[in-house]
Order: structure tokens, then C-alpha cells, then sequence
């Protein structure tokens, strides 16, 4: 049976649950059908725990939906920060987490057994070499310990913390950490120094801030590993619409964030498709680094190629490219604003001057669709859309149809 704990072991266990049911807030209880009604209450009332007071829900007639209300223009620091300090802990965790730093402040290396004697003699409590070893190793590959290796053995010492390596100088760069924690990706780490430093944020507010993304950081993070590393990495990616779980390889090779909705993707060269793709960092739910690249340049130059065709995040068919014109009516000088915008947000299209307030508006791009959203948003300065693509041109206009009998025009 399953019981309720605030605490878990591991991030990615509760990831889920708290995108599908409360950052997006469409699923209802009935919706949960990876494992029992029960494991759903006791993931609920543990999430509800952590963010009580930004907690909404409301009834439809498919049942009650819980979500979770943030205005990021309100809030001092990101409120999912709690999830990612929400890790158990068992007995001998805590007490080894205290023994062995105290030991280790003198700054002196000691060996397994060393410290295994020290915890004995200083605290009375008898623990296996093994379980000191292992407590130590997690620490060492968390940047907490370092090691040293001297003949056959090998002794751990304590890393310098901030306090240590940079005392004069911390409490000036501590409003840049402000900044940080809530501006960029893996803010987590700079909130985490915030609370070792005993401070909170009181300087900054983000009108726009996209704080639901944390939730992909750790997945963020090992993607920029590889990428640094270039490194192939093996992804395990599950579909938003239809929750087909489906096993990749590829190569990663850069990070697409829109500036409109904060999601973010993953660009990579996929190998078995010979093709670039990209992939939202919510839809992976395990990935694995693997063998270095060595002809990592070439995939990046391949990218470099393509970028100046790609309008949002699809490369669409790889073998045809989509042409797009616009031909606009736009009054000189009182509008230059709108040619303004079109060479803002047009990416890499060619803009014509035609004749007296008349431009056209000509881009190649691998997925026109795409496109069709901010086309629109020159409605009513559209003198003609013309495309190679007769589906996108079909639909345009049958869009544009619909709208004027919407309105009686």
C-alpha cells in the first residue's frame, strides 16, 4: 500500500504529477491511470503541502481540476523551488551528513577508514566502511568533497565553499544571484545560495517569468553536459497528445527558448532519421549520456546551415522548403513601424518595396505553418498570400472566409 510522505527520493518521481495536474490543470482524478486512485491522493496531498497557498481548483463536468495560480510579476523567488528541496532522507543519511562534514572541517584528508574510526570515536556510532564510502562518494560527485589519492588509498577533504573561496566578494554578488535565481535556467542553484546565505530576494520582479520550466532543469542540465562534452545522449520521450513513449539517440547540439511561452527544446541531430529535430524538454523523461563525438563540428556546422530556414522549432521535410509571400499595403511614412516589425520578427524573409505603399514580404522556410499565426496578425494590410504549398495558401484563405462571415463583412 501505497503511503503518504511530504519527502521524495527522487525529482523525476514527482515531475509529472506536478506538470499534468496542477502547472497545466486539465486532468482530474479520474485522468490518473499509471497506478491506483491512492497513489494519486497521497502525490496530491504531498504536492498540496509544498505550494498550499497557490493552490486553485475548480469543477467541470469531468470533475474537479486542482492547478496551480503563480503570477510571476507578484512573486520574490519561484514557488516549484520547494519540489526540488524536497528530498527524503533515512536516519543514517542525516547522521553521516553531520559526522562526516564535522570531522572534515579541520581541512585535513582523511581515508574511508579514517573517518569511519573518527565517527566511532567521536560519536559512539559503529557504521560498515561501505555505507561511509558510499555517503562519501555522493558527496565527492556533488562538488561537497574532494579527493586526493596517495599510494593505494584514496582520502577525501572538504571542498571550499563560497564563504571560503570568495568571502570579500560574495555579499556584492549576491543581488546579481538575486537576479539569476529567477531569470535564468537552473535557478534552483542560486536560490540554494540564497538559503546558505541566510538572504532572500527583496530587489527583483519579472513582469514575464516563465517559473513552470524548472521543472525540466535537471533534464536541462545534462543536456548542456553533453553539448559541452559533445557527447551523444540516448533520450527515452513521451508524447503530450497521444503518450506514446518512444526510445531515441541523437546528437545534441543547442537549447530553442521562445520568448513568448518559456518552453524550451532541444535541437539535435538525430542518427537513425539522418535529420535535425527538435524536441520539447518536457516531453523527455529519461536521458543518458553516452560516447563522445568525434566529427562534433561537422553536426554543428550542419545546424549553422539550416538555422537561417527554420521560423520557430520545425524543420518540417528536410527535402522541399516552403515559399511564402506577402504582399502588404503599408502607408509611408505613418506606418514605417510595421516594416520595422517585419524585419524584427520576419527572421531572414526579404522585404520589397513594390510600388507607393506597397511591400512584399518573401521567406523560405522549412515548415510555413508555422509562419501562419504571425501572418495573421497583419490582417487587414494582406493585399495577396501566395505559397507553393497549396495547403498552406487552401488554408489561409479559407481561415480569412470564416472570419469575414464570423463578422457579416
Amino acid at each position: 500500500m501505497s503511503e503518504f510522505q511530504e519527502l521524495v527520493k527522487s525529482f523525476a518521481h514527482i515531475r509529472d504529477y506536478v506538470r499534468d495536474f496542477f502547472v497545466y490543470g486539465f486532468k482530474t482524478r479520474e485522468d490518473f491511470s499509471d497506478k491506483s486512485g491512492r497513489t494519486y491522493d497521497n502525490e496530491r496531498r504531498r504536492i498540496e503541502s509544498w505550494l498550499s497557498e497557490y493552490i486553485r481548483s475548480d469543477y467541470t463536468q469531468k470533475g474537479k481540476h486542482i492547478s496551480i495560480a503563480l503570477d510571476s510579476n507578484l512573486l520574490l523567488t519561484n514557488p516549484l523551488y520547494r519540489v526540488w528541496k524536497s528530498k527524503s532522507f533515512t536516519d543514517n543519511d542525516i547522521m553521516l551528513h553531520f559526522f562526516i562534514l564535522d570531522i572534515l572541517q579541520d581541512r585535513e584528508a582523511r581515508s574511508i577508514d579514517e573517518l569511519t574510526n573518527e565517527i566511532y570515536a567521536n560519536y559512539d556510532v559503529l557504521f560498515e566502511p561501505q555505507l561511509v564510502r558510499k555517503k562519501v562518494k555522493e558527496y565527492e560527485a556533488e562538488g561537497l568533497l574532494l579527493c586526493e589519492k596517495s599510494g593505494k588509498q584514496y582520502h577525501y577533504l572538504c571542498a571550499d565553499s563560497l564563504t571560503y573561496s570568495i568571502p570579500a566578494e560574495l555579499p556584492a554578488l549576491l543581488d546579481a544571484v538575486r537576479f539569476y535565481h529567477l531569470a535564468a535556467p537552473i535557478g534552483i542553484l542560486g536560490s540554494t545560495i540564497l538559503d546558505n546565505q541566510k538572504t532572500t530576494n527583496h530587489v527583483f520582479l519579472l513582469k514575464h517569468g516563465f517559473f513552470a520550466h524548472t521543472l525540466e532543469d535537471e533534464i536541462l542540465l545534462t543536456i548542456l553536459t553533453a553539448i559541452r562534452q559533445k557527447r551523444a545522449i540516448s533520450l527515452t520521450i513521451r508524447s503530450s497528445k497521444s503518450q506514446q513513449v518512444q526510445n531515441m539517440e541523437g546528437i545534441p547540439l543547442k537549447i530553442f527558448v521562445s520568448t513568448r511561452t518559456g518552453r524550451r527544446y532541444l535541437c539535435l541531430y538525430h542518427k537513425r532519421g539522418q535529420r535535425l529535430a527538435n524536441l520539447r524538454l518536457d516531453s523527455i523523461k529519461k536521458l543518458v549520456l553516452m560516447d563522445s563525438v568525434p566529427s562534433y563540428e561537422e553536426y554543428q556546422h550542419i545546424l549553422s546551415q539550416n538555422l537561417s530556414k527554420v521560423f520557430g522549432v520545425s524543420f518540417g521535410n528536410v527535402h522541399t522548403m516552403d515559399y511564402i509571400k506577402l504582399t502588404l499595403s503599408i502607408h509611408e511614412p505613418t506606418e514605417n513601424f510595421i516594416l520595422k516589425r517585419l524585419e524584427r520578427e520576419g527572421r531572414n524573409g526579404r522585404i520589397t518595396r513594390v510600388a507607393e505603399n506597397i511591400y512584399t514580404y518573401e521567406a523560405e522556410v522549412f515548415d510555413g505553418n508555422e509562419m501562419i499565426p504571425w501572418i495573421k496578425t497583419f490582417t487587414g494590410r494582406i493585399l495577396y498570400f501566395d505559397s507553393n504549398n497549396s495547403y498552406l495558401k487552401r488554408k489561409f484563405y479559407q481561415d480569412i472566409q470564416r472570419l469575414a462571415a464570423m463578422y457579416n463583412l
